[in-house]
């Protein structure tokens, strides 16, 4: 008799992060039945410098949709405001209603240090809100509370933009995985968020949006020697999982492929 199929969740701070850093693995996970979550914690409210918070918010929803879509994943907004997600008991609660509606297996979210505030936040709060869901005196005061998960997820941090903290030193990272065989779609996933795409062309007069994730990907891959990766770095502090559940899915290809996962210490 099989497993259960595995539910995950990749949960960022913007529309954009998680194509641009997990999108691959996910399209991964998918082809191995797992069932998909993709969340934002804001709907992109800050970036436009031409549409109001408003517009800007229910066009990048729209194009979020749109590449969940692709991948055949629900999406989910929960409804933050760009630069002012903050480490407070009501998001912590907020957070935690969420992880415990979701019930995912395996967690993806923002590394602890980044570029950007937004970011950092995150992190914090998905790694608390993982940890808290499963305690039952916990309460997150939702209207109609979700009931306490039955244990912590397994959770893993995304790369940072081009793999560096906010000092642009290099973080370390604990394992990459092969995208190649789903670049396309990965890509796809991308160019939905055509109004952050179009703001750059008109910028920089180059299809930038499509170029810095396929850069960082092919660096990434070149550790490993294919033509497209994603790092990540597993949470195994106290009480989380410490066996690596995203390899275990991920090391039983669906159709005969080659080992997708590799750690750092096979790298050339």
């Amino acid at each position: 008799m099989s497993a259960p199929a595995k539910r995950v969740l990749a949960i960022h701070a913007h529309p954009d992060d998680v194509e641009f850093q997990c999108a691959g693995t996910l399209l991964l996970l998918k082809e191995r039945g797992c069932h998909i979550t993709i969340a934002t914690m804001t709907p992109g409210d800050c970036g436009s410098a031409e549409m109001d918070a408003l517009r800007i918010a229910e066009c990048r929803r729209a194009e979020a949709k749109k590449a969940a879509d692709i991948l055949g994943a629900e999406c989910f907004c929960l409804e933050f405001r760009d630069l002012q997600i903050v480490h407070d008991n009501p998001s912590r609660k907020k957070v935690t209603e969420f992880i415990r509606r979701t019930r995912p297996d395996i967690v993806f979210t923002a590394p602890p240090t980044d570029y950007m505030a937004d970011h950092e936040m995150t992190s914090r709060l998905v790694r608390d809100a993982c940890f808290n869901a499963s305690v039952p005196n916990y309460a997150t005061e939702a209207d109609d509370p979700a009931p306490p998960t039955l244990k912590i997820p397994h959770l893993y941090y995304m790369d940072p933009v081009q793999g560096m903290d906010g000092f642009g030193d290099p973080l370390p990272i604990g394992g990459l995985i092969d995208v190649s065989t789903v670049w396309d779609k990965k890509r796809a996933m991308l160019a939905c968020h055509e109004s952050q795409r179009n703001w750059l062309l008109r910028q920089h007069g180059i299809d930038e949006y499509l170029e810095m994730q396929a850069r960082w990907s092919r660096r990434r891959g070149w550790e490993i020697n294919v033509e497209f990766a994603e790092a990540f770095r597993q949470h195994r502090g106290h009480p989380y999982p410490h066996d690596d559940l995203l390899r275990s899915v991920l090391a039983t290809p669906p159709e005969d492929e080659a080992d997708l996962f590799s750690d750092v210490s096979d790298n050339p």
